[in-house]
């Protein structure tokens, strides 16, 4: 659905330029070059100070490589969240500036798709707590508590940690495969909420530990964004306080203390056996459970470093202990890539409602036809009329 260009508020349309401007990363005085205009112009019409010509938008649509359906769809929702990363004053490399467009286009995809379909998010966000004068990994163990009392989840492990994130706290959750150096991204905005990308490439364990510890900077920062990339060592105190926070969150100290108690059942050392099983039981990697005993100090510090240089512990050993024929199979550890379960899903009903079509939700998911087709089937496979 489109609207006329002269129905569209000049505030609006220069707003929607000047977007799709920054996203061909062109200056005001190149465009305005390449568009035949003067700046002067350029900038007016940004600021909706003066109507655009005919002529001229085509000549900017025509330089910035979109089409006037896209412009100026009535649905479209143009959010720029790259400003928030560029703030942050690292020389961030092509795989992050690759991911920073993605995690901005699924949002808008997402919000535009809403708004199609008349729905409007609710986000149950818990109250932004302010970093505290002392040792913020004890302020992140005191706060994951409280979250999870808050949401009753008791001391037992989180079985889905995405729909947790997406369907009750109502943040943008989205995984997509990016470069290996990029963990995820987080960015809040008031407009959209708590916006989440992860990584899809890498193991699923290490997509819940990216998932929390971006939870962790909703909980402190939210208004500062975050990138976990290899290549940036942070030291701050909301680093520190979101590394704190996320094993806080998933393996609370007494569930931890009491299981490996029970999983000991007296022995005085801590195998790879004890390891395999309460990483299930939490949903965390090896590495991750074996860190968290020693931050409790349940096993001595260095423990898993000795694992390593002993060999290690594998998905085979993983496999033989908790039982299966994924012993051999050299994907154990990873999951299905999904974008979003939430964004599927509106997208599934824009495909039923005949709003939009298998291509334009290809577009906007990043999927291919038959996956977008597949959305569609999906559809009209439901038994039921809830009316």
């Amino acid at each position: 659905m489109s609207i006329s260009l002269h129905s569209l508020d000049p505030i609006e349309l220069g707003k929607r330029l000047r977007l799709a401007r920054d996203e061909t990363e062109l200056t005001q005085a190149n465009a305005a070059s390449q568009a035949d205009m003067s700046r002067t112009t350029l900038v007016a019409i940004e600021q909706g100070k003066r109507p655009v010509k005919d002529g001229e938008l085509i000549a900017l649509t025509d330089l910035y490589g979109i089409t006037l359906n896209q412009l100026l769809r009535k649905e479209a929702v143009h959010v720029d969240l790259v400003p928030r990363f560029r703030k942050m004053g690292e020389n961030v490399d092509t795989a992050f500036e690759n991911a920073i467009a993605t995690l901005n286009d699924f949002v808008t995809a997402e919000v535009e798709l809403e708004n199609l379909l008349g729905i409007q998010r609710q986000s149950n966000l818990p109250p932004e707590r302010p970093l505290l004068p002392g040792d913020v990994r004890k302020q992140a163990e005191i706060d994951a508590h409280e979250l999870r009392q808050r949401m009753g989840l008791g001391q037992g492990p989180i079985r889905n940690v995405f729909a947790l994130l997406e369907l009750d706290l109502g943040m943008r959750v989205y995984t997509h495969p990016l470069k290996n150096s990029v963990s995820g991204l987080f960015a809040y905005d008031d407009a959209v909420g708590a916006c989440i990308l992860i990584n899809s490439s890498h193991r699923y364990e290490r997509q819940v530990q990216t998932g929390v510890h971006e939870l962790g900077h909703t909980v402190s920062a939210r208004r500062r964004p975050d990138v976990c990339h290899d290549a940036y060592q942070h030291n701050s105190r909301e680093e520190r306080y979101a590394v704190a926070f996320g094993p806080a969150f998933l393996m609370p100290a007494h569930t931890v203390a009491r299981k490996l108690q029970e999983i000991r059942a007296g022995s005085a050392r801590l195998t790879r056996r004890h390891v395999i099983i309460l990483a299930d039981y939490f949903g965390v990697s090896r590495e991750g459970l074996v860190r968290r005993l020693e931050e409790l100090k349940l096993a001595p510090d260095g423990t898993w470093d000795w694992f390593v240089r002993n060999g290690g512990i594998t998905d085979v050993q993983a496999a033989e202990v908790l039982g299966g024929d994924a012993a051999n199979d050299v994907s154990a550890g990873h999951r299905p890539m999904r974008s979003s379960v939430r964004l599927e899903t509106l997208a599934a009903q824009a495909l039923e409602r005949d709003l939009l079509s298998e291509g334009q939700i290809a577009e906007l998911l990043k999927i291919d036809r038959f996956k977008a087709r597949r959305l569609r089937m999906e559809g009209e496979d439901a038994e039921y009329d809830l009316g």
